[in-house]
């Protein structure tokens, strides 16, 4: 079975743009359903994200993920360090500022990318390649680049056969 990491985006586009709790409870119930099934996963990186507002998506994710669904990631760091290393040979196309930000320790993206790679799961994001893009690094450029696979949300619904 293939597992999903969920990128930060999956949850605020979610919350704020296409699902809202009010509207489409049936939507998070879904997602409450597959994270208690262990289908999709996130790392602590996204846990900071998403908790560091007092919102109610922090709310939901903290009643209703089960407490493993956020994955430690320290026993990704060799991946990691791959990734860095990858992001900082790149420093000729990328800003500093781009790198800098990629390679934060409080930012998720190079630490799902890692994740990724390790334990072959397929992160859901609604970034799109931009390989021409100077100033941010994104999610879809180091996946193409290391082979890990990346979808959407629709797309992992589908893979799933699931139907709200």
């Amino acid at each position: 079975m293939n597992n999903y990491v969920l990128d930060t985006n999956f949850f605020i586009q979610a919350h704020r743009l296409n699902y809202p709790f009010d509207i489409f409870p049936v939507f998070w119930n879904g997602i409450k359903d597959l994270a208690g099934d262990g289908k999709i996963l996130s790392i602590d990186k996204v846990k900071d994200e998403i908790f560091s507002n007092e919102d109610d998506l922090k709310i939901w994710c903290d009643t209703n993920l089960p407490n493993d669904f956020f994955k430690d990631t320290q026993p990704v760091i060799a991946e990691y360090a791959q990734i860095a290393r990858w992001a900082n040979s790149r420093n000729s196309h990328y800003t500093q500022a781009a790198l800098n930000e990629f390679l934060s320790a409080d930012e998720a993206d190079a630490w799902l990318v890692a994740y990724g790679l390790k334990n072959q799961t397929t992160i859901v994001t609604h970034e799109i390649s931009q390989p021409d893009r100077k100033n941010r690094i994104k999610i879809p450029e180091p996946c193409n680049h290391f082979n890990v696979n990346f979808i959407n949300t629709i797309e992992m619904l589908r893979a799933l056969r699931q139907s709200f």
